[in-house]
This record gives structure tokens, C-alpha cells and sequence, in this order.
């Protein structure tokens, strides 16, 4: 692999739990994310899924998302989704009646790179 990002769609590392159902199975699974973008994630667990594979993820303050499997090795996998999703939506605290958000907490910050420093611009890149 090479160190060049080829992505063209952003992405957040986080680390969130999802329930994942295999479709044509009644099993749900629980499986971390670890990347999620509006189209697609990356979850790790011990789901048992290969290429191609329909599934329904239910993400935190998103909902039932319908996907495919695109890639698997070892553990991990990517899933891309039929629609795009508003991934940041995943961050947010919950805040339905059944799920109440805990008083007194904040907004965490920790995943957010540090505002550049002043005259940036004139930095030269390493």
C-alpha cells in the first residue's frame, strides 16, 4: 500500500457500536465501527460475512441503513450503503425520550485536529 489517500469521500474514525443483520438471517450481530462516512463504514467484530453480502446496519441516531458488503479481511469490513447517510449524525448525543443525554455532559472535542497556527499559510510543507 501506499501512503497517497485515494479516497474521494471524507471520513470520520470514531469508534461507535452498531447492530448488523445479514439479510436472510433473523441473527443480529454487534459489531464496532470504525469508520464511517455518508457512504459507507468500516466494522470490526466477529460477524461472520463475506463480499457481497446484504446487510442492514442500525447506526445511533441514524437508524436501519441498507448496504453491501464490499470488502472483508481478517476481522474488519467495509460496508457500502445504498443511500447516503448524514454520518455526522453518529456523533451526536442522544437525546430521544428513551434515551436521554447525561447531565452535565459536554461535546467532546478530543477527534478534532487543533486550529492552525497564525500565518499558516506561510509555513512550508515538509
Amino acid at each position: 500500500m501506499t501512503g497517497v489517500e485515494t479516497r474521494s469521500v471524507a471520513r470520520d474514525s470514531l469508534f461507535l457500536l452498531a447492530h448488523i443483520r445479514v439479510e436472510q438471517s433473523a441473527d443480529v450481530h454487534r459489531a464496532r465501527v470504525r469508520n464511517l462516512s455518508d457512504g459507507g463504514m468500516m466494522g470490526e467484530g466477529d460477524l461472520r460475512v463475506q463480499r457481497g453480502h446484504r446487510v442492514i446496519v442500525e447506526l445511533r441516531n441514524i437508524g436501519a441503513v441498507n448496504g453491501t458488503v464490499a470488502w472483508v479481511q481478517d476481522n474488519r469490513f467495509g460496508v457500502a450503503f445504498d443511500v447516503e447517510v448524514d454520518s455526522q449524525k453518529a456523533r451526536r448525543p442522544l437525546l430521544g425520550a428513551d434515551d436521554p443525554a447525561p447531565v452535565g455532559s459536554q461535546l467532546s472535542w478530543a477527534h478534532r485536529a487543533p486550529p492552525p497556527p497564525p500565518g499558516h499559510a506561510t509555513l512550508r510543507k515538509i
